[in-house]
């Protein structure tokens, strides 16, 4: 029995141990958040490929956003050629030799006629993989949501996706540098600014339900996308970012005064800066 408590006790020393030390060792590393892509014809696909070239060695490592390819829009007969373009897009990401990431994002889904509650994601999954999950780089750990689901006509993280989410949090060092990618807005000033309102239309339900999860951890930044609007908000210490558009104005120029463009970020140990990229 005593053999027992010594070797939990030994167990438990190192696991501690062995958390710390991912944190201590965060690296210097740059990495590029594209979000909004709206792929929908060949010369967007191309448009993505140009910036994808363009990006400077010194980046290595992709995320996206959501909003990859519209394929909530499509008619039946037209998914297959949505399809298409979905694995063109992961073409080009492979073709880029630098690990990559993505989101899914609303424009992602099966069409409204189509979608019964359990299949919304079906191509974008079948594509890209998991909806929502977690992945470590540098010593850094970046967390991303699908902020898509839906309750009552809202955005909002569901509660399978919130369980999982709760778990995480709760086997994360408290001390370890945390990004959340949510398509979907955590915060968002776009209705105030540009229509002179206050809504909860494009922010994700439960929102503060999920931010407060983060209270006791080491929570740096937030990237968000969908608005199509540079905005930069900062709460409680926490950096939040909704980051343009790759596709600006859905491929019709700058949108409201942003440029199409993404976000490189560069992170050095515990610290970050950012610039926007048109």
């Amino acid at each position: 029995m005593v053999m027992n408590h010594l070797t939990t006790a030994i167990l438990s020393f190192l696991f501690i141990v062995f958390s710390r030390l991912e944190t201590v060792c965060a690296q210097e590393f740059k990495f590029a958040f594209l979000t909004d892509m709206h792929v929908y014809s060949d010369s967007t696909l191309g448009q993505v490929e140009h910036r994808l070239k363009s990006l400077p060695p010194a980046v290595d490592l992709l995320l996206s956003g959501g909003d990859n390819v519209d394929i909530d829009n499509l008619k039946a007969a037209d998914l297959p050629a949505g399809e298409k373009r979905l694995k063109s897009l992961k073409g080009l990401f492979d073709r880029a030799k630098k690990p990559y990431r993505m989101a899914v994002g609303n424009h992602d889904r099966l069409p409204r006629d189509m979608r019964n509650g359990s299949n919304d994601f079906e191509l974008f999954e079948k594509t890209f993989g998991q909806t929502y999950f977690s992945f470590d780089h540098k010593g850094w750990r970046f967390i991303v949501l699908n902020s898509v689901e839906t309750r009552d006509n809202h955005y909002v993280i569901g509660d399978q996706q919130l369980e999982w989410l709760q778990n995480l949090v709760k086997t994360t060092a408290k001390d370890q540098p945390l990004v959340i990618i949510s398509h979907i807005p955590f915060l968002s000033v776009y209705y105030p600014v540009l229509e002179g309102r206050y809504t909860a239309a494009d922010t994700f339900l439960n929102q503060k339900q999920v931010f407060d999860l983060f209270k006791e951890h080491n929570l740096k930044l937030v990237l968000q996308g969908h608005m199509h609007l540079y905005e930069e908000i900062k709460v409680k210490g926490v950096q939040f970012i909704t980051a343009g558009a790759v596709s600006g104005n859905w491929w019709q120029g700058a949108f409201e005064g942003t440029a199409p463009g993404h976000l490189e970020v560069h992170v050095k140990g515990r610290d970050f800066s950012w610039k926007y990229v048109k």
